[in-house]
């Protein structure tokens, strides 16, 4: 990658006198004073310390926003304190935080809600915009919760959803970890491959499931894919079907299936737990609250195991103090269950506002539909993908014009690095008064670590801060820091909510390979970073071969086993390059066996194996038939180097010619890019 010093770029925004003085963050320092005696003169210099003190960063937000935990079987810590430390060691990775404490994440979600006030709104392409209150919900998960419990699920039994983002979706969530339960979630429109990859390596007890789903005004059936999906899963003892797209969905395509579970309906599990109380069963600090998928570039997807005491601790740092959510907000973004962006709205009901959910296209009937739900709902922060934003500035969308915004006070952007252009259109065409912070984090730590900040400015194409505790670096070769200069983003101290292991994974030599192989002891993420002079920072795309398309990351290894399906195929290779105001250029390359030809018959299979084993944002932009797949010595795919050299950089610079089988496969890319 090539090293750059950022001009001074355009202020877009400022944050007013007001809005500095009503944020949490400024609340929060203000008790950090009194209480701790701790005076930070602005944000840079809260950073600094939260970095250089991560056990009084973290106590201090126990304390702020008041965690409730019992101490586990050897008794109260030091002072009476539920856990016995707050940081056990520095070390990566094997750190462990909070140890002795017992808590629960879904009993601070509904800690001091109201029964009357507003939880949630939702909507869908096939259900009219509606609200939950909390009293609503509180018995919802209290009588799913006691359904479970009769189906003899939990503490440490998985359960897992093949859900859209629905209410369904957040209530078994919120009953599965009441329990203890472990959870999991894909979004429906992943391949049944997809689903079985990632759901049966965790062996769980319960599938959520529902009957269909309605996507871009189409109707897409999938009792058959469930049914595909519980055969392959031998621990699967029930299936959980919420009706969707019919009232009464008929199940007799999971009961006639061998080696499938027993189906029942969502009405039939909430009536084993009717007019029951909800009760909360407190776990160890680390003890697993859900699995999140990340993918490699060789085998299954990596189970990545968060806590309940982790997510919790980083939620409530991030949805109070950096989305800066309060009571009266109205909190979107625009996910699906199958991207951490859904565990993260969840984790804003940690806060006093509520959320809006949606599923559905965002393009039907047109691209201003999420704008309409928008003003429908009295949003206050609209969070999207920085793909949705640049295709609503292709659409000519105005989102301003012709719809009541008056609430809306951010607009938050992640998925993927939102371009100047796109900074510029939202201060154009929704408004010259918003908050648009742009983000960037990860599944492997369900946050983003460098984005939003109430009390700083907005500038153009930058993102506004390293969050509190995250000690984010651009690292060169040598693992040096760099300023102003693009490196390895990289966090030389730990997180929360980093994994708490690897599914599978006994020995944590896949959690090492995966973020400390390059830097012993210092976690890699796998992007491009720059941090400037100003303390903000520019995100340039991945670093590595993870395939990044709408916010869901697929290994390679997924995508190849979908083209290996295609018999003309005989070898793949597929990459991610970075392109500016775009999500980013996918061409896949394919070697053909002898006399196949490269037709739109062919591409169009291939795309089609692409679209049903793994997901439709997978789909490659462009098709290419090659004579061989560059690979080293030891026979590894070189998709990094390939990646590099479509990207601008020099075939010589981007790999060592020595270290490949097949250096002169190189040319063939080298030409394409000179090309492009």
């Amino acid at each position: 990658m090539s090293h750059r010093v950022t001009d001074s770029p355009e202020k877009l925004w400022e944050p007013s006198a007001e809005a500095i003085e009503r944020s949490s963050m400024t609340r929060y320092m203000r008790w950090l004073a009194a209480e701790r005696g701790v005076e930070a003169a602005d944000y840079a210099a809260l950073w600094e310390w939260s970095v250089e003190n991560l056990e009084d960063l973290w106590e201090s937000i126990w304390d702020h926003f008041g965690v409730e935990a019992s101490p586990g079987p050897d008794g109260p810590g030091p002072g009476g304190r539920p856990y016995k430390q707050v940081l056990a060691s520095h070390e990566m990775p094997g750190t462990r935080w909070f140890e002795g404490a017992e808590l629960n994440y879904a009993e601070h979600i509904f800690r001091g809600k109201s029964d009357d006030e507003v939880a949630l709104c939702h909507a869908s392409e096939l259900r009219p915009l509606a609200e939950i209150r909390w009293g609503e919900l509180r018995d919802q998960v209290a009588s799913v919760a006691e359904g479970l419990r009769a189906l003899g699920v939990g503490r440490g039994d998985r359960v897992v959803a093949y859900l859209p983002n629905s209410p369904e979706a957040l209530v078994a969530f919120l009953a599965s970890a009441s329990l203890g339960a472990t959870w999991s979630s894909c979004s429906p429109d992943f391949g049944p491959g997809s689903v079985v990859d990632r759901f049966a390596q965790i062996e769980p007890k319960v599938l959520f499931c529902v009957d269909g789903y309605r996507y871009g005004g189409k109707d897409f059936d999938r009792l058959e894919t469930v049914a595909d999906v519980a055969a392959q899963i031998p621990s699967l003892e029930r299936v959980v079907v919420a009706p969707y797209l019919r009232a009464s969905p008929d199940l007799s395509v999971l009961e006639r299936r061998d080696g499938v579970a027993a189906p029942i309906t969502w009405g039939q599990l909430s009536e084993l737990g009717q007019e029951v109380e909800l009760r909360f069963e407190r776990v160890p600090f680390d003890h697993p609250l859900w699995v999140l998928y990340s993918s490699g570039t060789t085998g299954l997807p990596k189970a990545i195991v968060q806590g309940h005491g982790g997510i919790l601790l980083e939620q409530l740092k991030k949805s109070n103090l950096h989305l800066d959510a309060q009571g009266g907000d109205r909190v979107f973004w625009f996910t699906t269950t199958g991207w951490m962006m859904w565990n993260f709205l969840i984790g804003v009901l940690l806060t006093p506002a509520s959320i809006v959910l949606y599923d559905g296209n965002p393009g039907t009937p047109d691209m201003g539909v999420l704008w309409d739900l928008a003003e429908r709902t009295g949003t206050t922060c609209f969070g999207t993908s920085a793909s949705y934003i640049a295709a609503c500035m292709k659409d000519g969308v105005e989102p301003g014009t012709g719809r009541d915004l008056s609430r809306l006070r951010s607009v938050g952007s992640t998925g993927s690095p939102l371009s100047p252009e796109g900074f510029e259109w939202v201060y154009e065409h929704v408004g010259r008064d918003t908050w648009l912070f742009s983000t960037s984090g990860g599944t492997d730590v369900c946050t983003s670590f460098v984005g939003g900040v109430p009390i700083l400015p907005v500038y153009r194409g930058e993102l506004q801060a390293r969050a509190l505790g995250a000690k984010v670096e651009a690292f060169n070769d040598d693992g040096k820091p760099l300023i102003g200069e693009v490196g390895e983003l990289v966090l030389t101290e730990p997180l929360p909510s980093m994994p708490v292991f690897f599914w599978g994974d006994p020995e944590g030599s896949r959690y090492r390979e995966a973020y400390f192989e390059m830097y012993p002891g210092v976690w890699r993420h796998g992007d491009w970073i720059e941090i400037t002079v100003r303390g903000t920072a520019v995100i340039y795309g991945r670093s590595d071969s993870t395939i990044n398309r709408g916010g869901i990351r697929m290994g390679t290894a997924e995508i190849y086993r979908a083209v290996a399906a295609v018999p003309e195929v005989t070898d793949a290779l597929v990459v991610d390059v970075p392109r500016e105001g775009t999500e980013g250029w996918m061409p896949l390359f394919v070697v053909l066996a002898e006399g196949a030809e490269l037709n739109d018959e062919l591409s169009a299979r291939i795309k089609r194996s692409i679209r049903e084993r793994c997901s439709p944002r997978h789909v490659p932009n462009d098709l290419f038939a090659i004579a061989e797949v560059p690979r080293t010595l030891s026979g590894k795919v070189l998709e990094v180097p390939v990646k590099r050299i479509l990207a601008g950089e020099a075939p010589d610079s981007a790999a060592s010619r020595d270290s490949l089988a097949n250096p002169a496969s190189l040319d063939y890319f080298a030409q394409l890019s000179a090309s492009l």
